[in-house]
Formats: C-alpha cells, structure tokens, sequence
C-alpha cells in the first residue's frame, strides 16, 4: 500500500506545475519589503536540477512498486516521503500568493526528505543504491537550499535583516545544516553535489552584484567539497 500511495504522491507532486502558473521566484510584492533579487537568490539556471529530480523521483516510486513493494529497507522510509511530496504538490499554489505559508511548507517538505533519506534503501546493491538513495540525495539537498533561500527572503522581506546579512546568514546556516547531515550520511554523496550545485549558483548569481555574498558562498562551497571529500573517506573506510 505504501509503495502504491509513493506513485500517488510523486505523479501528484510532478504534475503540480502544470496546475498551476509555474514558479519563478516569489513575487517581491508578496513581502512588506519588497524582494528584488535579493542576494540569497540562486542564479536562475540552478532550478534547472528539479528536470533531473522529476525524472529521478518517479524512477524511485516507479521501481519501489514493482520490484520493492514488501521490502522493509524500502518500506521505512515511505511515510516521510509520502508527506514531503504530499505537502509538495501544493507548494507552488501557496508560494505563489503567500510567502510565509510556503517558507512553512518547504520546511516541513525538508524534514519529510530527510527523514526519507536517513532511511533511504542502498545497501542491497547498486539498484537500490541509484534507484533507492540517491533520487532521495539529490531531492534533499535541493530543498536544503531552497528552505534557506526562503528564510533569506523572509528575513529582509519583513525588515528583519538588511538583503545582504540575511543572506550572509542563510548561507551559513545552509552550509552548517549541509555538512552535518553530509558527515552523518556519507553514503549519499549526491545530497553534498546537490547543495554545492545551489551554493555555486549564488556565487553566480552575485559575482557582479555583491561581492561579499560570492565570496561566502565560495567558502561555503569549499566547506561542502571538503566535507564530501571526508564522506568519501568515510565510505571507503567502510567498504574497508
């Protein structure tokens, strides 16, 4: 049953957008300040990646009920799942009228994707490795990023904090929380490449706009690669 309700919820989530008006970043008037381009925002490009987790997500739920369906290593992770993708769907209907809702959404997203991935099936062998794990790697890492993103807009859309502290915050904290579930998950490398992928975007996005904020967030990316060289290690000595 699990297995059937992980389709429901990924096709439901996968197909949201096309319900929708789509998403290009929150509408800076959705703010009492508004948010133009605030520098805690990613380079257009990054959000790309959500093509690759589309496709990466419904070949996890696709072969989790037809070759995994009864397996409890993959079982144990299904309700979180479940309920990031099932609070997902919605996310972009409220992200585009209600900023502080969707901050609470992504957030709740997040904990589901984590608690998915601290689960997460991989040690069978490669399939359920690249099947199992990594689809759940490279969507949590994602929404690592965009729940601090997020914060960031709430932080200097309500006055809380200037544009560019709330983004040297964001960015700290994002790459705190990364490198601390990267060390405790070294199997899952993909969850560090994800984070780096959104860290280097906000270089980019900022190279000509605030040199500040590229410079941390390319420490940040110097943090996350050391830290997924150290869960290489960690892997190693495992296999060892």
């Amino acid at each position: 049953m699990k297995a059937i309700l992980v389709v429901v919820a990924a096709v439901t989530f996968i197909a949201s957008p096309l319900f929708t008006s789509g998403f290009g970043g929150f509408d800076p008037n959705l703010f009492p300040i508004p948010q133009v381009r605030p520098p805690v925002q990613p380079a257009g490009y990054a959000f790309s990646i959500w093509g690759l987790i589309y496709v990466w997500l419904l070949a996890h739920a696709g072969y989790g009920l037809l070759m995994r369906a009864e397996d409890a290593a993959w079982d144990a992770g299904r309700w979180w799942l479940i309920a990031s993708l099932g609070v997902g769907a919605s996310w972009i209907a409220v992200a585009n009228t209600n900023a502080p809702w969707a901050t609470v959404l992504i957030w709740v997203m997040l904990a589901g994707a984590l608690g998915a991935l601290w689960h997460a099936p991989g040690a069978a062998g490669p399939r359920d490795r690249w099947l199992g794990q990594a689809p759940l790697g490279i969507y949590a890492g994602w929404l690592t990023a965009a729940s601090w993103v997020a914060v960031g807009f709430m932080l200097g859309g309500y006055g809380v904090l200037a544009p560019i502290w709330a983004a040297a915050v964001c960015l700290l904290a994002a790459a705190a929380m990364a490198v601390t579930v990267q060390l405790r998950l070294p199997q899952v490398p993909e969850y560090g490449i994800t984070v780096v992928w959104a860290l280097v975007a906000v270089v980019v996005a900022n190279a000509t706009r605030s040199w500040p904020i590229a410079g941390l967030a390319i420490v940040a990316v110097a943090a996350m690669m050391l830290t997924l060289a150290r869960a290489a290690a960690l892997r190693s000595g495992t296999r060892a």
